[in-house]
């Protein structure tokens, strides 16, 4: 019998950094699993239980820890004030600063620190780390069945009492941008708690409608309202029109906007929806944690169970990674200052 003996190849010079980048590729699964075994991770919703962004939140909540090394558990807060801005006080200065806290937030306190006269300083958005938005979206305005106004042109011509909540949530400053830059009649009515509260408002007859609802929150929030033609879109508000509002009839706001200086503050201002679900970490947290964040996020948006629960929920689902997100946010205060002043005037009272 003749053995075989196959000569042994000299080793490649690429062989140690190979061999460097699977051990590495190893260890950071490893070390996050360590890190987030037997932990509790905290989101912070910016809102009250029940509106849009508590609805995605918890949706996401059900299925991210199976996405992150160690299986973390993961509980949802809620902490309404101010637009978001109480929780995203509480994200930059007091949350924990190690990957165990998120923040779901509304997008317009994103904008918040460009274009408040007295913007909130505690908290820095080009300083936190974005793990993704989970949507980007349109928004719109509408009215409830039993008002008047139950058109766009019919609001160019008569009164249309619009609920909002606080100084830095979409349905204020949807409302006063709009004013400001079309002929629109609307009057601002503030102080409810959120959308939610906005909404049983309608059904009381307290207001006429509401405006920087998001078409997704529509469609989660109020399916039936839709289903029974018991409400009135008025207008769209996007960089890009949305296909099925569009197929409904629903206009454009761009097509009642006379001023391209106009124009372009808004567009700077509805820049915020394209992260229209936006989730962000403490400024401060270790890269390694954010990486892991970041690919858990991703891969639950992806996940066929949590796609699964979306559409059970019904939630649109049109995600953007943190990396992007991060860079939207940095070119948003890059933008020019005469279009930023512009911006400002048009969001106020």
């Amino acid at each position: 019998m003749r053995l075989l003996v196959q000569k042994a190849k000299a080793p490649s010079k690429r062989a140690p950094a190979l061999a460097a980048v699977i051990a590495a590729g190893l260890a950071a699964p490893a070390a996050a699993a360590e890190f987030y075994a037997g932990k509790t991770i905290e989101m912070i919703v910016g809102s009250d239980v029940g509106g849009g962004y508590d609805i995605y939140t918890r949706a996401i909540a059900r299925h991210i820890g199976r996405q992150i090394p160690g299986n973390p558990t993961v509980v949802v807060k809620n902490m309404p004030g101010a637009g978001s801005g109480r929780a995203a006080a509480y994200i930059s200065s007091v949350a924990p600063k190690d990957g165990t806290s998120l923040g779901a937030l509304f997008p317009g306190i994103v904008l918040s620190p460009l274009l408040d006269d007295r913007p909130d300083s505690a908290f820095d958005p080009t300083k936190v780390a974005y793990i993704g938005t989970a949507d980007s979206g349109t928004r719109v305005c509408a009215t409830f069945h039993g008002s008047k106004t139950k058109t766009f042109e019919a609001a160019l011509t008569q009164k249309t009492r619009m609920g909002a909540s606080a100084l830095g949530a979409s349905t204020r400053d949807y409302v006063l941008f709009t004013k400001k830059t079309t002929d629109v009649k609307f009057d601002l009515v503030m102080g409810y708690k959120g959308s939610a509260d906005i909404l049983l408002a309608m059904e009381r007859g307290e207001i006429d409608g509401l405006c920087g609802w998001d078409w997704s929150s529509v469609k989660s929030q109020r399916p039936d309202w839709i289903r029974d033609g018991k409400l009135n879109v008025l207008v769209q508000v996007g960089l890009q029109p949305d296909a099925e509002l569009t197929a409904r009839g629903v206009p454009p706001l761009w097509r009642y906007i006379g001023h391209d200086e106009d124009r372009k503050a808004v567009e700077l201002i509805v820049t915020q929806q394209m992260f229209q679900r936006p989730y962000l970490a403490p400024p401060g947290v270790p890269a390694e944690q954010v990486a892991t964040l970041r690919a858990a996020f991703d891969a639950t948006m992806n996940d066929p169970q949590f796609r699964a629960d979306a559409d059970k929920t019904r939630i649109d689902i049109t995600p953007l990674p943190g990396a992007k997100v991060q860079e939207l946010v940095d070119g948003i205060y890059a933008t020019p200052k005469p279009i930023v002043e512009r911006a400002k005037e048009i969001l106020r009272p």
